[in-house]
């Protein structure tokens, strides 16, 4: 039985699964190691299969199209979960007032709640009620640290000796997650030890040990959060690999994330992942993508670091069109080009083991 953090967990994803407002949620219905997830909630797709709506591969996550419904059937199989999970990632990363009612249905069922949206449960003093009323437990995982608790940048990382990989992107909800969690499995299948360090809310829901929120840290001490991230992963654990997710891309114009992990984190080399398909920037319609030469040469630029490899995000192609599109931006780029989230990351690996230190 997998070992997980926390417990249990039924995933809120209303009206966003299978979009790109439902990442949270499809990043824990992929894997996660906090908790052990027993269902969705969104109405579209109750009764299918989570993981078979995702990605076409069936999981035994079970979609609900409500609460009372989740938790009918999930008494049945002795499945309780003790966490409601708000899997839902806007633009702004703002909580829909519909969710309310659902979470204060679950914290009357004294489960514990998790957001990692901008809309504090912790400031609604009507919920918090009900929470204390149940003894409950809220975590709002985008509120920012108390300032006493953060680091700022020393240059610690250059102790860092293991090889450092940064996953970029050319925009943002392209998978740089999933793919980062991908590349540190595949080493450890390989048998190498790889850590991960996440930088968002979903990474640190899905257990990643080494992990800070940079969009909700106060900028002066975001590039320290990262360097403290890594190093404390160099010290604790003497990997021989640590892999950074990115967020967002350096040329989006609402997301321009990856700057701090370049400087802060000072990989060795940057993997960028690439939606062939995309033209615009995502959720902003008017503004087009900036080709793929142009992203690297940017990361080269400010890094001075060698993209390493390209690596796909298939969405709007058929299991066909793959390869060719992998081969096309080998051609474009002269850099080798891998679907890991259709195909693993085993093959990306054997070349990354190269650069092993």
């Amino acid at each position: 039985m997998k070992k997980v953090i926390d417990g249990k967990a039924l995933v809120y994803c209303e009206g966003a699964f299978n979009t790109p407002n439902g990442k949270t949620a499809h990043g824990l219905v992929r894997f996660t190691e906090r908790y052990e997830i027993v269902g969705v909630l969104d109405e579209k797709y109750a009764g299918k299969d989570a993981g078979d709506v995702l990605d076409g591969r069936p999981n035994n996550i079970p979609i609900f199209s409500n609460i009372e419904t989740a938790v009918s059937q999930l008494s049945v199989t002795d499945n309780m979960p003790t966490y409601l999970v708000i899997g839902l990632a806007p633009d702004g990363g703002r909580l829909p007032q519909v969710a309310k009612a659902t979470i204060r249905k679950a914290l009357e069922k004294g489960w514990n709640v998790d957001s990692g949206l901008h809309d504090f449960l912790t400031n609604d003093s009507d919920l918090m009620a009900v929470a204390r009323k149940n003894n409950c437990q809220v975590r709002d995982i985008r509120k920012t640290p108390d300032r006493d608790k953060l680091h700022f940048f020393t240059g610690a990382i250059e102790k860092v000796d293991c090889l450092k990989l940064a996953v970029l992107g050319t925009d943002s909800a392209l998978g740089k997650r999933t793919t980062a969690w991908l590349l540190v499995h595949a080493f450890r299948a390989a048998g190498k030890k790889a850590e991960m360090i996440g930088t968002g809310q979903t990474g640190w829901m899905q257990g990643a040990k080494y992990s800070m929120v940079m969009d909700s840290c106060i900028n002066d001490f975001v590039s320290g959060e990262i360097e403290h991230a890594v190093v404390s992963a160099f010290k604790n654990e003497s990997p021989d690999v640590i892999v950074i997710e990115g967020q967002g891309s350096l040329m989006n114009p609402a997301y321009p994330g990856g700057f701090e992990i370049l400087a802060a984190g000072r990989p060795d080399y940057v993997i960028l992942q690439h939606a062939p398909t995309r033209v615009e920037y995502d959720g902003f319609p008017g503004y087009k993508m900036h080709s793929l030469k142009e992203q690297i040469n940017a990361i080269q630029v400010i890094s001075g670091k060698e993209v390493i490899a390209i690596t796909v995000n298939h969405e709007g192609m058929t299991k066909e069109e793959i390869p060719e599109a992998c081969k096309q931006i080998t051609l474009e780029t002269k850099l080798p080009a891998f679907d890991v989230l259709e195909y693993g990351a085993k093959e990306l690996v054997h070349l990354l083991m190269e650069k092993l230190k």
